[in-house]
């Protein structure tokens, strides 16, 4: 079986809602458009020009009930939805207040106070200072569920590309050379190491699973996923054949 592309997510605002797409645009320097477009600042931050580490923005690894926030892009306008609240016509910029109050307890606490919605500069506010693309191994996620005797849903880890066809843990291999998707050409650069963020439910917000400690007893690790670098731009959609 030739594996294929079987899933496209993006995240219009960072660690705030994961929308499904059919198609994306990839570029050197922007990797997958619309991807971590926006974040949501902290006032333990200060705004600059240049890309910030994740623990300057609200994001899933601190506040886990904002795994159950989807998002759907409508034009200008990000639609976000939350199983305990109602839905958000977010107009990014000029909506940075109103998102804030929507989150209201999503948010913890005693976490540095939701500030400013800000544009991603150079490339989406990622957890990398470069422009990055995230591929992911459906057969790794079912192994992984196999072994935590649940489903994993793939939304917990965030990741923007899934491949179906592959064998378990085999997107290791793809290190090793460029791949291509539809008409883009992506040079491998590293695993990715995980965080507690891939711990909470896409559909509850709750904490129900250790994808670390799961992670690290069946496989030692910590890395699911790989980044990659968009070297030739192009357009991939969801059936396009790995090569």
């Amino acid at each position: 079986m030739n594996a294929r592309l079987a899933y496209i997510w993006r995240h219009p605002v960072k660690g705030i809602g994961s929308e499904a797409c059919q198609t994306v645009e990839l570029t050197p320097d922007g990797a997958v458009d619309m991807d971590r477009a926006w974040a949501l600042m902290t006032d333990a931050a200060a705004d600059t020009d240049a890309w910030q580490p994740r623990r300057n923005f609200v994001q899933v690894a601190s506040g886990p009930r904002l795994a159950a926030v989807t998002a759907q892009t409508r034009g200008p306008i990000i639609d976000l939805s939350h199983p305990d609240r109602p839905p958000l016509a977010l107009d990014p910029v000029t909506g940075g207040p109103n998102l804030a109050t929507w989150l209201g307890d999503l948010w913890p606490q005693d976490r540095p106070t939701p500030n400013r919605l800000i544009r991603a500069r150079d490339h989406g506010m990622t957890d990398t200072n470069y422009a990055s693309v995230s591929v992911g191994n459906l057969a790794s996620l079912r192994a992984l569920s196999e072994r935590a005797g649940q489903d994993i849903d793939m939304r917990r880890f965030r990741i923007n590309l899934w491949l179906d066809g592959l064998a378990p843990w085999a997107e290791t291999d793809l290190l090793l050379h460029d791949i291509t998707l539809g008409t883009a050409r992506l040079t491998p650069v590293e695993p990715i190491e995980r965080c507690r963020a891939p711990d909470a439910s896409p559909a509850t917000g709750a904490r129900d699973v250790s994808i670390l400690k799961l992670l690290q007893d069946g496989w030692d690790t910590r890395n699911f996923g790989i980044n990659f670098k968009v070297a030739t731009p192009g357009t991939l959609s969801v059936g396009d054949l790995l090569q």
